[in-house]
């Protein structure tokens, strides 16, 4: 069996009656209000003023009038001398040839003085050797920065004419490496002082074949 809920304290009993209530109550205070609430007329206010006419007029365009040139001047009259004048003054030389006179002989060509190159000895008796070795011409190297980049290394052959002062006068590449170590080889070479070449006992030009190392330390 159900428990069975005391009528009293059951609130779903008048909850339908009380609902009906308050709307009844809210409808009639909503329809007090609009009957009994003032009215706001607006009053639509008028402003006249006034009108101002505008006249437009049409402008002309005006035109630059460009000043004209000035005139010409006139020329200089410049009196031309007479004939006899003109005549008088121009000396006509005797223009005859002789056909029987001698002419003299022409000059004679100037002589082209030509430069004897001097003779270097290949090979003599004590070949020329650089002041301290070739270690002294490897400290002069400086090694391109292009070619530390690239790793380039190995040996360039330079000739070097070794005059009897023991002074390079002219150096001339064999072989080479490339990469910029062809040129600094060949002028660590010139910068370097050598012991002249000997050819029975007397100093002597020679060329010489020097060996340079390229290497990447």
């Amino acid at each position: 069996m159900g428990l069975k809920k005391n009528p009293k304290v059951d609130l779903k009993l008048k909850y339908q009656r009380t609902f009906e209530i308050g709307l009844i109550l809210s409808l009639a205070i909503l329809i007090v209000a609009f009957k009994f609430m003032p009215k706001n007329t607006h009053k639509k206010v008028k402003v006249q003023g006034p009108q101002e006419l505008i006249n437009v007029e049409d402008v002309e365009a005006t035109k630059q009038e460009t000043a004209p040139p000035p005139p010409p001047k006139p020329p200089i009259p410049i009196e031309a001398p007479s004939d006899d004048e003109a005549l008088d003054d121009i000396e006509i030389n005797d223009t005859e040839i002789d056909q029987n006179a001698t002419l003299p002989p022409p000059p004679p060509p100037p002589a082209e003085k030509k430069e004897e190159e001097p003779v270097f000895f290949v090979a003599v008796e004590q070949m020329p050797e650089p002041i301290g070795g070739i270690a002294a011409i490897q400290k002069k190297i400086i090694y391109p920065e292009i070619a530390r980049r690239a790793g380039v290394q190995g040996r360039v052959f330079v000739k070097a004419f070794v005059d009897e002062t023991g002074r390079v006068t002219k150096v001339t590449l064999i072989k080479g490496i490339g990469a910029g170590c062809d040129e600094a080889a060949m002028k660590a070479v010139k910068e370097t002082r050598f012991k002249p070449g000997m050819q029975r006992g007397k100093p002597v030009k020679v060329q010489v074949s020097i060996p340079v190392l390229f290497k990447i330390k």
